[in-house]
């Protein structure tokens, strides 16, 4: 008989809240360990019922350090790889892994003792759900695919290109990304006649830096799109008056030297800071792209708009821990957000080729979770979830411009509230 988990508990509760995007350690709100609660998806709700996840395990790409595409420690980047079989044979979905950035030398140096900066300290098997499952009634588009998660340990978004001699930092994540995509063409993908580039948060970030990259590796009639999920961090004004957000990304584009690997359609145009934002990128991206995002990002609401520095009196504490003790003229900043959020997205989603599920929800990274990529009860704007959405925009079979009502009219949500 199969064994069964059941998942689930009143209310998704995570890790502790940093300070700003990186306390004295360099660890960031999103920067969660691979457990069956996090990664498979506890019901918000107390429901899901889910399969045993599929294990995979770590491999190191050993000609990466020939190339210098090594983490922040000098060891080997590694992914880990499902074969596709049947239909989906020659078929490739491509995970870049998340995980915040770090900014400064001392950040840097503490995330090199790491899963987020050495491949020593990632876990040797992880489990793959949502958009990574192997079973058709989770992930009924890609189950049967090759489906691979590239490991994070540059903290740049698999953009830097420099290093630290004094500090012992390699900032090589343009390298650790080429050396990856070499490694995966020479195992079969090369033969690819379907692909997808997808990543969440920081993954989705560098999804979008590399899209275009990506889909010039192929034969002009290979199938390629890229799905970028919660990474459309945006340009704001925090509540103090200022942009943490613009300041933490001026840091990682300057000390790791992710200015060489920013698209020139932007950076002809705007300083590098500004092109490490995708607002500013998704409209110029040639491929094929569809955005997922919760229109209350909550990594974006605890880390930028609100962080303890942009917060010192608390004001704010309570409501970024839980969106249900949100004052009345806080909902209204919020709501602010998520306006500039849509605005942002508006040249983008006039292209026919390009895709979008902006639910209304306090959520980050919803295509990783089995609860909110498909469930029974997993978040839908009008009678289409995340899954069948992608699923029918990848396949050109319906064109999906989907964005929700404002907070709270979605009941649909797996909202996460934080301890």
């Amino acid at each position: 008989m199969k064994l069964l988990w059941v998942l689930g508990f009143m209310g998704m509760v995570l890790c502790r809240r940093t300070d700003g995007f990186a306390d004295v350690n360099g660890t960031k709100e999103e920067d969660l360990h691979y457990t069956e609660s996090n990664v498979y998806g506890y019901g918000p709700n107390g429901y899901g019922v889910f399969s045993r996840p599929l294990m995979v395990g770590l491999t190191l790409i050993n000609g990466a350090a020939a190339k210098g595409a090594v983490c922040l420690d000098g060891t080997l980047p590694g992914f880990h790889i499902h074969r596709g079989y049947g239909s989906g044979a020659n078929s490739w979905l491509i995970q870049l892994e998340g995980g915040g950035w770090c900014d400064t030398i001392r950040n840097c140096v503490y995330r090199k003792k790491t899963r987020r900066g050495s491949s020593a300290y990632m876990e040797k098997q992880i489990p793959f759900a949502g958009i990574l499952s192997n079973k058709a009634g989770e992930n009924p588009d890609f189950y049967n695919w090759n489906r691979v998660k590239v490991r994070y340990c540059d903290g740049a978004s698999f953009g830097g290109d420099s290093q630290n001699e004094a500090a012992q930092l390699y900032f090589r994540g343009q390298r650790i990304w080429e050396a990856a995509m070499a490694d995966l063409m020479s195992k079969g993908m090369r033969y690819a006649n379907q692909a997808l580039l997808s990543g969440c948060s920081a993954g989705g970030v560098a999804t979008v830096l590399h899209c275009d990259e990506f889909r010039a590796m192929f034969r002009g009639t290979t199938r390629v799109k890229c799905l970028s999920d919660a990474g459309l961090f945006l340009d704001v004004i925090d509540v103090s008056g200022r942009r943490t957000l613009r300041n933490m990304f001026r840091r990682v584009v300057s000390l790791q030297g992710a200015y060489k690997s920013l698209p020139w359609s932007c950076t002809n145009r705007l300083n590098p800071t500004l092109c490490f934002f995708p607002q500013h990128l998704i409209a110029s991206v040639k491929t094929p792209l569809f955005l997922v995002n919760a229109a209350y990002d909550t990594w974006q609401i605890q880390a930028s708009l609100a962080s303890p520095t942009a917060d010192p009196n608390g004001l704010w504490h309570e409501c970024t821990k839980n969106h249900a003790r949100c004052a009345a003229w806080q909902m209204n900043f919020l709501q602010g957000f998520r306006n500039q959020m849509l605005k942002a997205v508006s040249g983008f989603s006039r292209a026919s080729k390009n895709g979008l599920f902006i639910n209304s929800c306090f959520a980050h990274c919803q295509t990783e979770r089995q609860d909110t990529w498909f469930s029974q009860n997993s978040p839908h704007i009008g009678n289409k979830g995340i899954a069948k959405s992608v699923g029918n925009w990848y396949f050109d079979r319906v064109n999906i411009k989907a964005i929700d009502c404002p907070y709270p009219c979605d009941k649909s949500c797996h909202n996460l509230v934080f301890r």
